[in-house]
This record gives C-alpha cells, sequence and structure tokens, in this order.
C-alpha cells in the first residue's frame, strides 16, 4: 500500500483536474506524478489548458498541512499576492479558482474572437 503522504498528493492533483473540468478547461494528470509520461520533464503533475488555445500551464501540485500565514489574503479585498525571494524571481501567488475563472474567460474571448475574425475574411479564390 502507498504511503499516506503519497496517495494524498495523488489525491490533490486528482482533485486540482477535477477542479478546472468543471470550468470547461482540459486537464491531465501525468502517470505517477512523473510528466515524462506526457513528454514532459519529471516535475511535472498536472496540464492544466491544452495547445489548441495556447493556454496550457504545467503544474506541479503541493498539498501541505500548513502553508505560511503571509500567503492568504487577510479578508476579500486581496486578489492575489505577489512575492519574491531577494533578488530571486518574483511569483504571483493566487486562488486556484479565480486563476481557472480567468482561464475560462481568456478561451471564451478567444473564441469570440476567431469567429469574428473568420466571418470578415474574403472568401478565397481558388
Amino acid at each position: 500500500m502507498s504511503h499516506p503522504s503519497k496517495v494524498k498528493g495523488n489525491k490533490f492533483e486528482r482533485d486540482c483536474c477535477k477542479k478546472a473540468e468543471l470550468f470547461e478547461i482540459p486537464a491531465k494528470r501525468a502517470w505517477a506524478s512523473d510528466g515524462r509520461s506526457l513528454g514532459l520533464d519529471s516535475e511535472v503533475d498536472i496540464v492544466v489548458g491544452d495547445k489548441e488555445y495556447s493556454d496550457e500551464m504545467h503544474v506541479q501540485c503541493k498539498i501541505r498541512k500548513r502553508l505560511p500565514e503571509y500567503i492568504f489574503p487577510k479578508n476579500d479585498v486581496i486578489d492575489s499576492h505577489v512575492i519574491r525571494e531577494d533578488r530571486g524571481e518574483t511569483y504571483i501567488v493566487l486562488r486556484y479558482d479565480d486563476y481557472l475563472s480567468e482561464m475560462r474567460r481568456y478561451r471564451q474571448l478567444k473564441k469570440k474572437l476567431e469567429l469574428y475574425e473568420g466571418s470578415t475574411k474574403p472568401p478565397q479564390r481558388s
């Protein structure tokens, strides 16, 4: 039987994929949490989005008993946190639901734009 933390991690990955699919965004979990099964780096756990919309994100899922308090907004007026280690890269931390909502909005706008652009193109000559 698998180690309890591995079971918890696998469940979290599946839950992340299911949540994306609720937002009508395709998501795929790498077999054995190893991105190499999808032809990607071994660190990749799930892929959210797809190449059709140019929104494919390679994600590593981490679940912990406790996260640092500073990551969580103190109230509902903050949508995300931008964090950086001294002389390091800058990252944004936002709620997964908010990210998926914006991703769905992007996909819907892109689809409308493609339909709009397709209707204004002159017919091609043979």
